[in-house]
């Protein structure tokens, strides 16, 4: 195990007090940490959003993308570096709704990535906006009548996806959290966190005492296996009196998107040549002539 100060920095987050960014933070330090690793071997990627600052507040390699861009850009840097571990961090409007093109196909290719979406059922950043996880009927800045749109489910979404890896966390059970996020970096394909947290500001619906009262763990239900893909499915679409938290579905052995690529069987991009046989190269430039 490293020593998670290694990943501290000066620098003070800005988050509301309570927010439940702060849980989120101190597991994902927590989790490389736990996995004996060095800020030199980790990508941090995020979008735009409260929670998407988190690589700011922490020494790793990072990437600030674009709004809803950051699962595109963490695959181009696996596909460029492998051996690098590739940690995104967004929110559930970033990561659900402005992104949800890219994370249903980032899940069927599988790249070896660990997507941690920070969902506190709202746009915090932007004033208290309903997001896709909001529930319908949720009254906003811009739906002062009620969300008109169903919810989102992550989890059933991520199943019907392809995803490889599906976790659900709570923000305020930071030593399960820490754990949740170390099984999924180590799990070798596209693994998806999504947790659960209080916006103390914008969402006095889904409090911490709200979430309290609701969850409960998979490792306490007798028998449960997340290999079981039809278990994993009624585990997945549980939402309301009861919301499991833990690994909800892991997929052993199906080959990462990188790993299919055969020009990267001779290993990362990085570490391969960038001379090519002359022949090759003029095969090509007879093709655009």
């Amino acid at each position: 195990m490293s020593d998670l100060k290694l990943f501290n920095i000066d620098e003070k987050p800005t988050w509301c007090p309570g927010c439940g960014d702060f849980g989120i933070l101190a597991s994902v330090k927590g989790a490389l940490a736990s996995l004996d690793l060095q800020p030199h071997q980790v990508h941090m990627v995020s979008g735009i959003g409260c929670g998407s600052k988190l690589p700011y507040y922490m020494r790793a390699n990072g990437y600030d993308s674009l709004h809803g861009r950051a699962l595109p850009v963490a695959t181009g840097i696996k596909m460029g570096n492998h051996d690098l571990k590739v940690v995104v961090i967004s929110g559930d409007g970033d990561g659900y709704g402005i992104g949800g093109n890219h994370f249903m196909h980032t899940m069927r290719r599988n790249p070896d990535l660990t997507h941690v979406v920070e969902n506190n059922q709202v746009y915090g950043l932007t004033k208290g906006q309903y997001s896709p996880t909001s529930q319908k009927g949720y009254m906003s800045t811009t739906s002062p009548e009620g969300a008109l749109e169903v919810q989102v489910n992550p989890t059933a979404l991520a199943m019907a996806g392809g995803a490889s890896f599906i976790a659900r966390g709570f923000s305020s059970d930071p030593k399960m959290l820490t754990q949740l996020i170390a099984k999924a970096i180590e799990h070798k394909g596209y693994a998806l966190v999504d947790i659960l947290q209080p916006c103390v500001t914008y969402n006095k619906i889904n409090t911490n005492e709200w979430y309290r009262d609701r969850v409960y763990k998979l490792d306490d239900e007798p028998g449960y296996d997340p290999s079981d893909y039809s278990a994993a499915w009624q585990k997945a679409l549980e939402w309301g009196e009861r919301i499991p938290l833990g690994v909800i579905y892991q997929e052993i052995g199906r080959p990462t998107y990188e790993e299919q690529v055969s020009q990267l069987q001779p290993g990362p991009l990085y570490r391969q040549s960038v001379q090519r046989d002359r022949e090759l190269l003029e095969s090509i430039k007879q093709d655009f002539m």
